[in-house]
């Protein structure tokens, strides 16, 4: 078996580390059990390009009980977890191609030793497996039959491929099941970007401005916490419906320019490029800490950034002091990459939990399907989103009601009136 991680010797500490994941993660376990005893994806390839922490670790050992052969690469150079990448190679025998802060060629040499797994599913999280597939291995997607994707970023670039006709296979759209971005989006990245920000920084958010780029679920969720660490936070949109929403739920909205004046702690979750640029940092105070949380770096203008400094060094781990030519000092965090999984741990594994019992099932409804979807991106089918929601809840021993015959046919009926 093929692999390339930083110490197989790490595994001891992984696979602690992966276990007690695993035990907050009772929808997956369940699923695992099943797939144990079903062997549903027997004698697939999975080609997975996700962030290689405890929560994926669960997920790989989840889709191997099912029968299938799983490789594994990071999506982002610096969300990698090595010992848990380590414990995967030597105890579940996956073939892992990721180290924490590998450069550029390595990140994308590392996504074609996947794709040399000839894979007939793949499951990516931003979407760079599947356009390397596309630009650089097109020989190989004859045989693919299907994948997820697993962020809003990913989907944005799957739909413009599906869009301009280029999309080869289908694709379901994770991100967008019910049971993944009301909860991973939301809590999951409001709590662990949080948590990325006070690890990278130790600095007290109480009493700060602290300012929140895009108000999608992930903005909603680090607005929410940011509020409850006493921040007085303050929302910038472009889009006039999470503007008003964001005013309705009691923050200030208000443009980037006018936020960069009075701004302690900046973080992005847009999905867009350049959401802050040089003339933003150019209004800063002085220790400004920037940040962001969206997919890809390309959210921070740093090398607008460069341009306008005259140094730059290390302060501490994950915060890269910028000096700026008026004297100001601005604080970037984890090389403006993934906040939450450069200086963290992620999300909480009871909220992956939901997200990748989506990718599980999601591959299993397209291995199980007689005739093959077309080429465009699909989302999770109903069924499976909402039996993930009843398996949550029981596993946290919370009981709803049903529906009387008598509220059934209400719903089924139009006569029905006043």
């Amino acid at each position: 078996m093929d692999y390339d991680v930083k110490d197989v010797k790490l595994a001891k500490e992984g696979a602690l580390r992966i276990e007690w994941a695993n035990q907050n993660m009772s929808v997956l376990n369940r699923i695992r059990k099943r797939f144990e005893k079903q062997k549903p994806l027997k004698g697939m390839r999975i080609g997975a390009c996700l962030h290689v922490t405890t929560e994926t670790a669960s997920l790989m050992q989840t889709l191997k009980a099912g029968g299938a052969k799983v490789s594994l690469c990071a999506s982002n150079p610096l969300s990698t977890q090595d010992d848990v990448a380590a414990s995967l190679v030597k105890h579940d025998k996956i073939a892992v191609f990721a180290i924490k802060g590998e450069d550029h060629k390595t990140y994308y040499t590392h996504i074609n030793a996947v794709l040399d797994t000839q894979p007939q599913f793949t499951m990516d999280d931003g979407a760079d497996l599947v356009s390397t597939l596309h630009s650089e291995r097109s020989g190989l997607i004859s045989q693919v039959r299907g994948g997820t994707e697993e962020t809003t970023t990913g989907i944005i670039r799957l739909r413009s491929m599906a869009a301009d006709g280029v999309l080869q296979y289908p694709i379901i759209a994770v991100n967008d099941a019910q049971t993944k971005h009301f909860f991973d989006n939301r809590y999951g990245t409001g709590q662990s970007t949080i948590d990325g920000i006070i690890r990278a920084t130790n600095r007290l958010m109480a009493g700060s401005n602290f300012i929140v780029c895009g108000y999608g679920w992930c903005g909603r969720g680090l607005a929410m916490r940011a509020r409850g660490m006493g921040a007085n936070v303050i929302v910038v949109e472009v889009d006039p419906l999470p503007a008003l929403e964001a005013v309705m739920d009691g923050f200030s909205v208000m443009p980037i320019r006018q936020a960069a004046r009075i701004g302690d702690f900046f973080c992005t979750l847009t999905g867009n490029i350049n959401v802050i640029r040089k003339e933003h940092f150019l209004l800063m105070k002085d220790g400004a800490i920037v940040s962001n949380s969206g997919h890809f770096n390309v959210e921070l203008d740093l090398e607008g950034l460069k341009n306008i400094s005259k140094s730059r060094r290390a302060m501490r781990t994950f915060v890269e002091e910028y000096l700026l030519e008026n004297g100001r000092r601005i604080n970037v965090l984890g090389e403006g990459r993934l906040i939450n999984l450069a200086a963290a741990e992620g999300h909480p594994s009871s909220v992956m939990d939901m997200s990748f019992a989506n990718q599980a099932l999601s591959i299993e409804y397209m291995v199980r399907l007689k005739k093959p979807l077309g080429k465009n991106v699909y989302p999770v089918p109903e069924k499976i989103d909402k039996m993930i929601a009843k398996e949550k809840l029981a596993a946290m021993g919370v009981a709803i009601d049903k529906l009387t015959p008598d509220q059934k046919q209400y719903l089924a009926s139009w006569t029905m009136g006043t």
